[in-house]
């Protein structure tokens, strides 16, 4: 068997291990799970998440996860928990503790610290008879049957189940308390996803030159018109209403079509009824239909009156596109 072939079988076998185990969790689940929701749903303090190892890592992102999604939630190691940042666990907080064998050294001595301070305490772990399944308030069982490492020891497999079932909750959560994807734009600002969800065209448009001509402006000055605000466009106006569009591609037609161009006005050579959007609407609607339409600018209005343009570039740069 060639070195590419045998790479391939092995990232096949490694993909098809890791997703039977995931699938495997849902025959897992029990009414601890939707009783570990409830708690985080109903609790007035944050989630504090623990592990070590690998699984601290995985506790990261799940905490990543919660924070996006409306959760309030911090990492702790479990490993600093017992030499000082135990202070971060305040009253009324929710502790996850993740671990797969629930058996580690730290855990057994973090976990009664936190019993003390009674706090509920969640656990993830792949064995649920461990020091952590017994002494935690709800279990979520993460248990798989094998890691994807063929000595079936670095965490592979057992951390993708930990990091299913913190995903599980974050959605469960989400749903209870009716994240909406305005509430998600919130927490992601400066993301191009955020920016999906709240950049209008205002936003956009307002940065622009405003490119306009009168019904009886001259070819020379449309010309210097789309030239000096460099948008490839200007509008046709007629008492601030829009009347027409002329764009780089109309001049060159008209250039191709007409020896005697000089006399020619704006209504001359404007294409009527152009494509426009509201100002107030969404930047990812003006992307919708520039990609519909085949075109790269829209003029824009305010109360049906011409405010200006928005630009295929100006959605690129902020990634929209």
């Amino acid at each position: 068997m060639n070195t590419t072939q045998s790479i391939l079988n092995t990232a096949h076998s490694t993909i098809k291990l890791e997703s039977k185990a995931i699938e495997n969790l849902s025959d897992l689940l029990t009414e601890d799970f939707a009783k570990a929701v409830e708690l985080i749903y109903n609790s007035s303090g944050r989630v504090i998440i623990t592990g070590i190892g690998k699984s601290a890592i995985i506790a990261n992102k799940i905490v990543a996860t919660l924070n996006s999604t409306g959760t309030p939630a911090v990492f702790m190691h479990a490993a600093d928990a017992i030499h000082g940042d135990l202070g971060l666990i305040l009253e009324n907080d929710v502790v996850i503790c993740i671990s797969k064998s629930g058996n580690t050294p730290e855990i057994k001595v973090l976990v009664p610290l936190i019993k003390n301070a009674k706090n509920k305490m969640i656990a993830i772990t792949g064995n649920i008879d461990s020091f952590l399944g017994q002494q935690a308030d709800y279990i979520l069982n993460a248990y798989v049957e094998q890691e994807a490492c063929p000595n079936n020891l670095a965490p592979t497999t057992s951390t993708t189940a930990q990091l299913v079932m913190g995903d599980a909750l974050a959605i469960c959560l989400l749903e209870l308390r009716g994240f909406s994807s305005r509430d998600f734009a919130k927490y992601h600002p400066g993301g191009a996803l955020g920016k999906r969800l709240y950049l209008r065209v205002n936003d956009l448009s307002s940065q622009n030159q405003k490119p306009q001509v009168g019904l009886e402006t001259s070819l020379k000055e449309v010309i210097v018109e789309i030239t000096e605000k460099m948008l490839g466009v200007t509008a046709v106006v007629d008492n601030d209403e829009i009347v027409g569009i002329i764009t780089d591609g109309d001049l060159r037609r008209m250039l191709s079509k007409s020896d005697d161009f000089m006399s020619l006005k704006a209504k001359d050579i404007m294409s009527k009824n152009p494509r426009r959007i509201s100002e107030d609407a969404m930047a990812v609607d003006a992307k919708e239909v520039m990609e519909e339409f085949g075109i790269s600018q829209l003029l824009v209005e305010h109360d049906g009156k011409y405010s200006g343009v928005v630009h295929l570039h100006d959605l690129i740069k902020e990634g929209i596109i």
